[in-house]
């Protein structure tokens, strides 16, 4: 037992310590806003890499509560010790693994290294005796460094432009009152585009995939997606047209290899192009905490797609009840509701002067502030903070 009382210990756009009890009411929010649907033939069997945040998350649980999805979920997640409470992940996994419990129904939970082939070879044993073929393979990591599994090389993902100079205003927080700053970034060498592409394009993908097949562990029609996104030509020069945008470009050339090469005649794989999002990932890149203030603002509450909402639109189209919506490079998309050109029209009027957009109409930011909190446990309504609290939870580790 480690029954703690424990605040947030914030620096910027991090908070070190998360809140179990605020975490697992974050995982039932979620699961109660997705409306379940009636159970398929058969249940198929799913992988998701990057199980226990952002996108990821979201299609668990919208694949569990919709598809009734079976199978495993990776990711890789701290535990308390006695200084430290457990990451935010730990705890919303626990969350996820029991709502699966109280459902009867069966998915299973790997906390490790999913770049690693250890991490692989256990997986796919766990699949071949527990599960067999896999349906859809969902690959959702977002990560600071990976470490080559043939080389055993670190490479280290950086946020950067590519050939200039990037300055744009940004948003920051100051006791959780918004103001707007400026942040500066040199452009990137060719050594750390490199590196980035190496931990976030494709090439882990593209492991994963040969090893299912080498295993003989993909299932009749199967299908494999990895997340993407474009996002506007506000932030496309830290973002599309940067050090990640290469990376990306890479994970959806990967996509078309996959399909010619060990999936040829076997399975189909796409990159999902989603739309903006409030994640621990998307809080790190410089100026997205500001374009996402105001494209929320723009949007409102009515217009804005949740990660659920995209989750459950994606399951939808990847099993059949709708109609994939391809772009002409044959990518899914799940952002026109952010790219509408009427939208960006207005985000940009709002960014010329972001000082006086947020003088204007704080909501946004005060939003942002808000969600950014609570994919860490804290400020979710209806949890109380005030007494102690446990902080050593169990790992749902395979039943």
């Amino acid at each position: 037992m480690s029954i703690q009382q424990i605040a947030p210990k914030q620096r910027g756009y991090l908070i070190v310590n998360s809140h179990p009890v605020g975490s697992e009411a974050t995982v039932d929010r979620q699961w109660q806003r997705i409306e379940p649907a009636a159970p398929a033939d058969r249940a198929p069997v799913a992988l998701i890499l990057g199980a226990s945040a952002g996108y990821g998350q979201a299609l668990l649980l919208a694949g569990l509560r919709r598809q009734g999805i079976r199978g495993i979920g990776v990711a890789y997640e701290g535990a308390a010790t006695e200084r430290r409470t457990a990451t935010a992940g730990w705890y919303r996994t626990a969350a996820t693994s029991a709502l699966v419990e109280r459902g009867g129904g069966d998915f299973a939970f790997v906390n490790a290294d999913a770049y690693a082939d250890a991490t692989r070879a256990e997986v796919l044993k766990l699949l071949a005796e527990r599960y067999g073929p896999v349906d859809y393979l969902v690959y959702s990591l977002a990560s600071p460094r990976r470490t080559d599994p043939a080389t055993g090389e670190v490479h280290h993902s950086v946020i950067k432009p590519l050939g200039s100079p990037y300055t744009s205003p940004s948003l920051l927080f100051e006791d959780g009152v918004p103001r707007i700053g400026t942040v500066d970034l040199t452009p990137a060498d060719e050594a750390e585009r490199a590196a980035t592409v190496k931990v976030m394009g494709g090439e882990d993908w593209r492991l994963w995939v040969r090893a299912l097949a080498d295993a003989d562990l993909l299932g009749a029609g199967f299908t494999t997606v990895a997340l993407s996104y474009v996002g506007s030509e506000i932030t496309a020069p830290v973002y599309r047209q940067g050090t990640i945008g290469a990376a990306k470009e890479h994970l959806e050339a990967t996509a078309g290899e996959l399909r010619t090469g060990p999936l040829a005649g076997r399975g189909r794989a796409f990159t999902v192009v989603a739309g903006a999002a409030v994640t621990q990932a998307s809080t790190a890149i410089p100026s997205i905490a500001l374009y996402t203030s105001l494209l929320r603002n723009v949007l409102g509450e009515d217009g804005w797609r949740t990660t659920d909402d995209q989750a459950v639109d994606l399951w939808e189209q990847l099993s059949g009840a709708k109609e994939l919506v391809l772009d002409e490079q044959g990518r899914i998309r799940l952002d026109g509701w952010e790219l509408d050109p009427a939208v960006q029209d207005r985000v940009r009027e709002l960014w010329a002067d972001p000082a006086a957009a947020l003088a204007a109409d704080p909501a946004g930011a005060a939003w942002f502030y808000n969600q950014f909190r609570q994919l860490y446990g804290w400020d979710v309504p209806g949890v109380d903070y005030a007494g102690g609290v446990e902080t050593s939870v169990p790992w749902p580790g395979p039943r």
